[in-house]
C-alpha cells in the first residue's frame, strides 16, 4: 500500500461507512478490469462479452512489430471464430460438444441458454490491455499524490477518490483526449472554467495542483446532487444530469442495479464500467507491490510558490532568477505556449512555482530581481482576425508573415485544423497586414499554402498535441536518449506542445516558426486598473417567433449578471461561447464513433484519449438539469426560460402555448412546473438541442468572467424568494442556484429550508 493512502485510512469522509462499496454482484466486473490493468500490456488484450465480463473468450497477444491493420484482422478473425462457436453451441445438444465448445459453454454457466448465447454473438468485444500504462501511472503518481491526499482530506472527501486519475489519465498532467478533455483529471474546457482559469495565458487543467482542487469541487458537487459516491463517481464520466435520470427512472441509487438494468443510448459500455474500473484501480493502488513488485514511484515534486508582482515575460524571469527554463516548464505546466514563446507575459497574480533549491523566494524578492523595464501593467495588446469563408491557417499565416505552425501554436490548434467562417483567431502583434488590408478593400490576393514545419527547418521537430518522446523517436528514427541529449532534456515525460526539438547538430534552417517579437507594453507606473464591472441586462421581451431560430438571444426575465465583451485573459464573450460549442461538437463528432471504438494498439488508444478504458460517450458536464421532452410532450420549466423562448424555439405563437396550458395573458411560467408544448412545426429532438444550446451559451458566457470557489449553506427565512436570494448574493444567476439545488421547489420555499449557495469570484481581465 502506498504511504499516502495508508496515512488517509483514518481520515473522515462524506460517508461514515465504506463510501465506495464493492457490491458482490459487481466483483466479476472489477476482476475483469484488474486483469486489464495488470495482466496484459498494450501488445495484447482480452476478447470478452461486453455485458458479462466474467466471460473472457481469449487473451490475444500480438507479435512484436505487428501493425494496426494486421492486429485488427487478428481480432476480427477471433471474433468470427467465437461467433461461429456460440451459434454451434446454441444449436447442439448437450454431450455432443467439442472440448473447446464445452469450455465456452461452461463460462456462461446457468446463463448460457440457447437464446442468450445467440444474443452474445452481437456482444463480443476486444479490450486492449493497459498494464504498461497503469504501471507508468503508478510511477508518475508519486510526484502529486501527497498534494491530492491533502486537498481531498481538507475537503472531507473519501481518501479512495484520490486514485481516480489512474482511470482518467494514468496520472499524466499533459494528457489530452480526442474530445478536448485535458490534464490529470481530464476536464472539458466548459466544465473546467467553472473552477479554474482557462484562457490564452493559463490553462489550469494542465496544472496537477489547481486541477486537483477543481476535481475536489466537482466530486463533492456530484455527491450533493446524487447522495452516494458510486453515483457521484459515475457522474464524473456520464454527467450529473444523466445519473439523476438513471436514478429517477429506476427509482433506486443502487449502483449494481443501475449498471445491470439501466437502458439509455448514452449509457454505454464506458459509463457502465466507470465505477468498476475505478474500484479495480483502487485495489491495485492499495496493493501495488502485489501486481507490480519492482515499481518505484517518482519523488514528491517540491517547489516554492510566489505570486507574480506584475506582468513579466518568462524569459526575463528566467534571466533574473537564473532558473533553468526546463525546470520552470515542469513546475508551471498551466502556462500556455503564448507565454513560453514570448507573445504574452506571465500574468500578474499568477502563482509562479520556482525550484526548491534553498532560495527563499518571495513576491517582493521577485519584484526586486526583475528590472523595471521587464515589469508591465498589462498584457501586450492583442490582435484578432475574423476568418472568412474558405480561408485556412496557412493562408492567414501568409497574410501576417508568420508560419502556419506559429499561428497554430498561438491559437492552440493543429496545423491541419479546419477553420469555420466567423471564427476569431489571435494574430501576432506588429505583424504585417498589408495583404490582409488589401483583401479587405476588395483586392484579390493569392492564398499560397505555407510549407510544413519540417520543410522550414529540416533539423527540428515541433511537438504536436498528444506527442510522446517515444513516438517522436519512431517518426525520426533516432534514439530517445539521443533526442534528450541533443536538447539538453532531463525528463522524457516533460515535452510540451509547440516545443522545438533539435534533431541534428547542424544549425537550424532560416525561416523560424517563432512569431515576431512582441512590442513592449508600458512599464508599471501605477496600480493595475480594476476589471470592468459586469454589464447588467435589463428585462426584455423575447423576440418575435421565428420558424427555425438557430441560436436564441439571451433574454432573462429579471436582471442577471452577464459577461462583458472581454472576459478573463482577453477572451471575448463570443469566444467563450464558441469554445463551449466546440466542446460539445467535439464529443458529438469524435465521440460518436470513438465511444464504441476498440483500439488494438497503444497508439490507437492514445489517439482516442488517455483514459484506461473505452472512450467517453457523453461530454463531461456539471449541469444536472434535464432539458429533455417528456413522452407526453411536456417539459419542466427551468430558470432563465420564458414563454417567449419556447414560442421562438417551436415556431409557434406564445398565445398558442397559453391556450394549450390554459394560462392567462401576462402570467409567467413558473420554475419547476410542467408545461405542455406544441411540436407541430419543430420536432422534439430539435427543440431539445436548441434549448440545451441556449443554456450552454448562457453558462459559458457567465463562466468566462466568474469562477466557483466553494459553497455555503443558507437557511431560508420568511418572505424569501428565488429572486431575493440571487440579489442577496450579489446577482448570483438563478440558473446556477437551481443547479446547486435541483430538487428544491423555489416557487414554494419554506422557512428553514437549506439552500446550497456557490461562492463566486469575479475573474479579473488579463
Amino acid at each position: 500500500m502506498t504511504g499516502w493512502l495508508a496515512l488517509l485510512l483514518a481520515l473522515p469522509a462524506f460517508a461514515a461507512d465504506n463510501p465506495v462499496p464493492k457490491p458482490a454482484g459487481l466483483e466479476r466486473d472489477v476482476a475483469f478490469w484488474i486483469r486489464v490493468y495488470t495482466e496484459v500490456n498494450t501488445n495484447g488484450g482480452l476478447l470478452h462479452d461486453d455485458r458479462n465480463l466474467s466471460v473472457v473468450y481469449e487473451t490475444i497477444k500480438f507479435a512484436a512489430n505487428t501493425g494496426p491493420r494486421e492486429r485488427q484482422k487478428i481480432v476480427e478473425d477471433a471474433r468470427d471464430k467465437y461467433i461461429a462457436a456460440l451459434r454451434r453451441i446454441a444449436s447442439t445438444s448437450a454431450g455432443s460438444l467439442s472440448a473447446d465448445d464445452q469450455r465456452i459453454k461452461d463460462m456462461w454457466g446457468n446463463e448460457g441458454t440457447p437464446g442468450r448465447l445467440l444474443e452474445a454473438t452481437n456482444s463480443i468485444r476486444f479490450q486492449l490491455g493497459q498494464a504498461d500504462r497503469f504501471l507508468e501511472g503508478l510511477v508518475r503518481a508519486g510526484a502529486w499524490e501527497t498534494h491530492i491526499a491533502e486537498v481531498f482530506a481538507n475537503q472531507g472527501l473519501p481518501h479512495q477518490l484520490a486514485v481516480l486519475p489512474h482511470v482518467e489519465s494514468s496520472f499524466n498532467p499533459a494528457a489530452y483526449s480526442k474530445v478536448g478533455a485535458a490534464g490529470l483529471w481530464q476536464f472539458m474546457r466548459s466544465t473546467g472554467r467553472r473552477y479554474m482559469r482557462i484562457d490564452n495565458s493559463i490553462d489550469d487543467r494542465l496544472d496537477p495542483f489547481r486541477s486537483t482542487e477543481a476535481a475536489a469541487q466537482l466530486l463533492s458537487y456530484n455527491y450533493r446532487l446524487l447522495g452516494t459516491w458510486p453515483l457521484a463517481l459515475t457522474a464524473y464520466n456520464h454527467g450529473a444530469a444523466g445519473m439523476r435520470r438513471a436514478r429517477d427512472s429506476l427509482g433506486t441509487d443502487d449502483i449494481e442495479r443501475i449498471v445491470r438494468t439501466y437502458k439509455s443510448p448514452s449509457f454505454g459500455f464506458a459509463s457502465r464500467n466507470f465505477y468498476v474500473s475505478f474500484l479495480a484501480a483502487l485495489e491495485i493502488d492499495s496493493n501495488p507491490e502485489k501486481y507490480f513488485p519492482a515499481f518505484k514511484p517518482l519523488p514528491e515534486l517540491k517547489f516554492r510558490e510566489v505570486s507574480m508582482p506584475s506582468f513579466a515575460p518568462i524569459a526575463a524571469i528566467q534571466r533574473a532568477l537564473k532558473v533553468d527554463l526546463d525546470d520552470l516548464r515542469q513546475l508551471n505546466p498551466a502556462l500556455r505556449p503564448l507565454v513560453w514563446n514570448g507573445s504574452r507575459h506571465v500574468p500578474k497574480g499568477y502563482k509562479l512555482r520556482l525550484p526548491y533549491n534553498g532560495e527563499t523566494w518571495t513576491s517582493e524578492l521577485l519584484a526586486a530581481r526583475l528590472s523595471p523595464s521587464d515589469q508591465f501593467a498589462n498584457q501586450p495588446e492583442e490582435r484578432r482576425y475574423r476568418v472568412r469563408s474558405g480561408e485556412t491557417l496557412a493562408s492567414i499565416a501568409t497574410k501576417y508573415g508568420v508560419t502556419t505552425d506559429a499561428l497554430a501554436q498561438m491559437n492552440g490548434l493543429r496545423t491541419s485544423a479546419k477553420l469555420r467562417a466567423g471564427r476569431s483567431l489571435l494574430v501576432p502583434p506588429g505583424a504585417s497586414i498589408t495583404v490582409a488590408a488589401a483583401q479587405a478593400a476588395g483586392s484579390a490576393a493569392p492564398k499560397p499554402e505555407a510549407p510544413p514545419a519540417e520543410a522550414i527547418a529540416t533539423n527540428t521537430y515541433v511537438v504536436r498535441r498528444g506527442d510522446s518522446l517515444e513516438e517522436i523517436a519512431k517518426k525520426t528514427g533516432l534514439a530517445q536518449a539521443a533526442i534528450l541529449k541533443m536538447n539538453g532534456l532531463k525528463n522524457p515525460n516533460y515535452i510540451y506542445e509547440g516545443q522545438k526539438l533539435v534533431l541534428a547538430s547542424a544549425p537550424a534552417a532560416s525561416g523560424s516558426a517563432t512569431p515576431p517579437a512582441t512590442p513592449a507594453s508600458p512599464p508599471v507606473v501605477a496600480a493595475t486598473p480594476p476589471p470592468a464591472s459586469a454589464a447588467t441586462a435589463p428585462p426584455s421581451r423575447p423576440a418575435s417567433p421565428a420558424p427555425t431560430p438557430a441560436r436564441p438571444a439571451i433574454t432573462p426575465t429579471k436582471p442577471v449578471v452577464l459577461a462583458s465583451a472581454t472576459p478573463a485573459g482577453g477572451v471575448p464573450a463570443d469566444e467563450a461561447k464558441r469554445e463551449s460549442e466546440e466542446d460539445v461538437a467535439a464529443v458529438q463528432n469524435a465521440g460518436k464513433s470513438a465511444a464504441r471504438a476498440e483500439p488494438v494498439s497503444a497508439a490507437q488508444a492514445e489517439a482516442l484519449g488517455p483514459a484506461l478504458g473505452p472512450a467517453i460517450e457523453t461530454p463531461q458536464t456539471a449541469d444536472p438539469i434535464d432539458y429533455s421532452v417528456g413522452t407526453d410532450d411536456t417539459i419542466v420549466v427551468v430558470a432563465e426560460e420564458t414563454l417567449g423562448h419556447y414560442a421562438d424555439w417551436l415556431g409557434v405563437t406564445a398565445q398558442r402555448l397559453r391556450n394549450i396550458n390554459k394560462m392567462k395573458f401576462g402570467r409567467p411560467v413558473i420554475i419547476g412546473r410542467k408545461l405542455k408544448l406544441d411540436f407541430s412545426k419543430v420536432k422534439a429532438e430539435a427543440f431539445e438541442a436548441t434549448r440545451k444550446e441556449y443554456h450552454r451559451t448562457l453558462q459559458a458566457t457567465y463562466f468566462a468572467e466568474h469562477r466557483i470557489l466553494g459553497t455555503e449553506v443558507y437557511i431560508v427565512r420568511r418572505g424569501d424568494s428565488l429572486w431575493s436570494l440571487t440579489q442577496r448574493y450579489a446577482g448570483l444567476p438563478m440558473w446556477l442556484l437551481q443547479q446547486y439545488n435541483p430538487d428544491v421547489d423555489f416557487s414554494e420555499m419554506r422557512a428553514g429550508t437549506e439552500i446550497v449557495v456557490p461562492k463566486i469570484e469575479e475573474v479579473a481581465a488579463g
